[in-house]
């Protein structure tokens, strides 16, 4: 006799969505990958957070290394936006630090943000090395994502303001996408695009070749300003956001057009 007729006791099934292996396949990726949009988009509600102002740069730039100005300015301005924020009206959106949450610049700008006493957004990734979640993050807004095209999205979703500080091939990856999204006007609202060290940024990247060989038009060089120090960029958000109504009730978020209205 079968051992659980004798008890009288029934073998049931996992549920599918209990079943870790299953959430761990190849076919259960789509599940994965709306897990971490619908996660954080609950955690923003809950938290407050409407909009951003997101700190771009390099994870491994450090205070006492040859770019170290740039750690104690992104630590400054980040402090200085976040005492801003919480100047304005109470019936409007009130600007919430955000960065990859990593290192470097990441943790300068978080840093800067905690040091106002200010809530501070970290949307951290999974790699192999070089990025972990810093100090300064607010605890619930910690967040962990797999996917980096995920990660991305949230930048952009919330963001009223971006700043890239110096950085390498992350942060290239992540300013040229905003000012794609802005160049094919694929943005719902004018985000304001801030490139912090005219010198280094110059450098990098030649934008009047771009301009001068056809490539990009010539207009397209106003998607974004220089600043080179932080009451320089202060005054650029400053002179370029304008504070919103807080959206109630609900929670209407999407910065992308063609995304779909988390609402709907």
């Amino acid at each position: 006799m079968d051992k659980n007729a004798a008890t009288g006791t029934t073998n049931h099934p996992q549920l599918a969505y209990e079943e870790e292996s299953f959430l761990e396949s190849d076919a259960a990726r789509p599940l994965r990958i709306l897990a971490e949009y619908l996660e954080p988009l609950e955690r923003f509600k809950s938290a407050g957070v409407h909009a951003t102002i997101v700190f771009f740069g390099s994870a491994r730039l450090r205070p006492d290394g040859p770019l170290g100005r740039y750690y104690a300015d992104a630590r400054e301005l980040a402090a200085r936006l976040t005492r801003w924020s919480a100047s304005l009206p109470p019936h409007t959106h009130h600007y919430v630090v955000c960065s990859g949450g990593g290192g470097g610049i990441m943790e300068a700008a978080n840093r800067g943000a905690a040091d106002a006493g200010g809530k501070t957004v970290g949307l951290n990734i999974s790699l192999p090395r070089e990025q972990h979640p810093n100090a300064y993050l607010s605890g619930e807004l910690t967040f962990e994502f797999h996917y980096f095209f995920m990660r991305k999205l949230w930048f952009a979703h919330l963001a009223r303001a971006l700043i890239a500080f110096p950085g390498g091939f992350g942060t290239l990856d992540e300013l040229t996408e905003i000012l794609t999204l802005a160049q094919t006007r694929k943005l719902a609202r004018d985000i304001p695009v801030i490139l912090y060290g005219r010198e280094y940024w110059n450098e990098i990247i030649n934008f009047a070749a771009l301009s001068r060989h056809g490539v990009i038009d010539p207009e397209d060089l106003s998607l974004f300003e220089f600043a080179d120090h932080p009451e320089d960029a202060l005054e650029i958000v400053q002179r370029r956001l304008v504070p919103e109504p807080r959206e109630l009730p609900g929670f209407a978020h999407s910065r992308i057009r063609g995304h779909a209205d988390p609402q709907r």
